[in-house]
Formats: C-alpha cells, structure tokens, sequence
C-alpha cells in the first residue's frame, strides 16, 4: 500500500475505510498544528483532530481531485470545525504567532521596529475572524493564493483581493492603535 500514490490512496479508502490510514498518518501532524495555532489548548486541539479526521473519513467518498492537494480539503473541514468549536464553547479565539512569521508579515505592512511589532499583534485582534483567516492561511500558513481559493472556495482573484483588502485594514487598525 505504501507504493499507491496519494491518489490511489483515496480512491482506495473511498470503497475501504482501512486504506485511509495512510493518508491519516500523513496530514494528522499538519493538522494538528494547523488546529493547535487556533485553539491553544492541547487537549481541545486533539479533539477537533479527531473530529476532522473522522468527517474526512465518513466523507471521503464525495472527494474529487479538482488539481489541489489533498490536505486543502482536509484545512476545510478543519476550519468548520475550528468555527464550530468556537461556537459551542464559551472560549475566546486564539492567536499563535512566530517571530518568523509576524516579521514577515510586518513588512508587508511597513511594520520595522520590535515595538510596533507588539503593536501589530495587538491589530491582529481587531480582525474578524474571515479576515483573520485570510491573514492566517496566507502569512502563517504560507498557502498560494490558488490553495486558498479552494480552501475558502473563492476566485484565486477573490483571494487576492479579499488578502490585500484585509492587509489595508490592517494598516489602518495599526496606525490607530500606534
């Protein structure tokens, strides 16, 4: 089984739920991560894994290759149910963010010194959550624009100019906090 490509990997766990574990063992990490960034707690984060692994079992059979990788259906489902959990738990949405990336992020922005970098994490927290999203899947995640038009099923020009859009916001949001 480890020969299949992933595509035979899917099509296989479609007639054979035992043929998904393959898949599981590849993206559970990825997910996780993706998770554990959003949630915060540990615990919460392996619960909403499960959750989407197990959607993503039950629903694989109405996967369809449409030229994006596997796990971009799998960070839809995790979204849902990142949203989901949200909404049935009295918790406020978390924020996990690396030096790396709120570097990175800041000079899209024109965002230079440590100080205002506080500050534009603090901008962070005016966002909605979509727009966040958008701010997440792009800059955190470091997904093409392609990738989070399938994941957020919009345009890739939507994506790009929802992404901008939010960055202007954002630039806004921290001139009033600064």
């Amino acid at each position: 089984m480890s020969n299949q490509t992933e595509e035979q990997q899917i099509e296989a766990a479609k007639t054979n739920p035992q043929c998904f574990e393959p898949l599981y063992l590849k993206y559970y990490e990825q997910i996780l991560r993706f998770v554990y960034k959003r949630v915060e707690l540990l615990d919460d984060s392996r619960e909403v894994t499960a959750i989407i692994f197990t959607k993503a079992l039950v629903g694989i059979s109405k996967y369809k290759n449409q030229g994006f990788p596997f796990s971009s259906w799998l960070f839809r489902i995790a979204i849902n149910e990142i949203n989901q959990f949200y909404r049935h738990s009295k918790k406020t949405r978390a924020i996990s963010i690396d030096e790396k990336t709120i570097k990175y992020m800041a000079n899209e922005v024109d965002v230079k010194t440590d100080e205002r970098i506080a500050i534009l994490k603090k901008a962070l927290l005016h966002l909605s959550r979509e727009d966040l999203l958008l701010i997440e899947l792009r800059y955190f995640e470091e997904r093409p624009f392609l990738e989070i038009s399938h994941i957020l099923q919009i345009t890739e020009s939507n994506a790009k100019i929802k992404t901008y859009r939010v960055l202007d916001k954002l630039k806004d949001i921290y001139s009033k906090i600064d």
